[in-house]
């Protein structure tokens, strides 16, 4: 790789071919071309459709109307000041923007966490909630997930999805991380690099302090979810073509009871999240 990197380039695949010369082993792991547009144009026009009300409402809906700035906040094209400000301008009170804006807030945090704990931020930083230790989890991701081949259409389509997009919905991310954690037994370090590989908006700050809650190391009990919550949110679109909807071999078609007494059988006070 050469010390100094070009900057202007006549098409986008001409930049893409550079990148891929200037970073050979990055090309190897992750060669897909997403369709997320770069540059402040991009991210100004995104920042234009925002829909302060509709997002409160919808946002945890696999088609609701999240605002897909993520990239531009992660790459420093747009800060969040800046989301704040133009926010408050769309709306004819505060209360409106509450939930956007506590996003935003979120980030913000996760980012403060970061500047204090730097790498440390790979660490656990309270022990599992789950009834099992760290050196109960595997350390290593299963290439059936890596590759979507597990036989779980909702578990393989976000596999893919991640892989050809370089995006996920934050649902899907909690629950593909709750898959991997409490289902697969899989230490969260090994899903936060497998997401931080493929994301364009991924930084470790965001990406593991939320795996971190997710596996409760940075929470006080662990997220899990079910097939209700599944369908409901994403309009049963996986379930519809799962083969394995129609049997009982789906992991996670039953009450939340059930699949806290499944998963963590050494600490059954738990509840699980919706």
């Amino acid at each position: 790789m050469s010390n100094d990197l070009r900057r202007s380039f006549a098409t986008r695949d001409e930049l893409i071919d550079y990148l891929r010369e200037e970073f050979p082993g990055a090309a190897a792991q992750a060669d897909e071309r997403v369709a997320t547009q770069g540059g402040r144009a991009a991210a100004e026009q995104r920042l234009a459709r925002m829909n302060p009300r509709r997002y409160a409402e919808s946002r945890d809906f696999l088609d609701g109307a999240v605002t897909g700035l993520s990239p531009y906040i992660r790459h420093g094209v747009l800060g969040l000041a800046e989301i704040r400000d133009a926010v408050l301008a769309m709306v004819r009170t505060p209360r409106e923007a509450a939930k956007l804006i506590q996003e935003l807030g979120w980030r913000d945090y996760w980012q403060r966490v970061y500047i204090q704990l730097g790498d440390r931020i790979w660490h656990d930083r309270e022990s599992y909630k789950t009834g099992y230790t760290h050196d109960q989890y595997a350390e290593q991701l299963p290439a059936d997930i890596a590759q979507g081949t597990t036989g779980l259409a909702c578990i393989d389509a976000w596999s893919h999805e991640l892989r050809t997009t370089g995006y996920l919905h934050n649902h899907v991310r909690m629950w593909l991380a709750a898959y991997i954690i409490h289902w697969r037994h899989i230490a969260w370090q090994a899903g936060a690099r497998w997401f931080l590989e493929h994301l364009l908006d991924g930084d470790p700050a965001s990406n593991n302090l939320s795996w971190q809650w997710v596996a409760s190391t940075f929470s006080h009990k662990p997220y899990i979810f079910n097939r209700e919550n599944l369908e409901r949110y994403s309009d049963g679109i996986y379930c519809r073509t799962c083969p394995l909807a129609d049997t009982s071999d789906c992991p996670f078609d039953t009450s939340y009871a059930t699949l806290t007494e499944q998963l963590f059988p050494y600490t059954p006070q738990i509840e699980g999240r919706p």
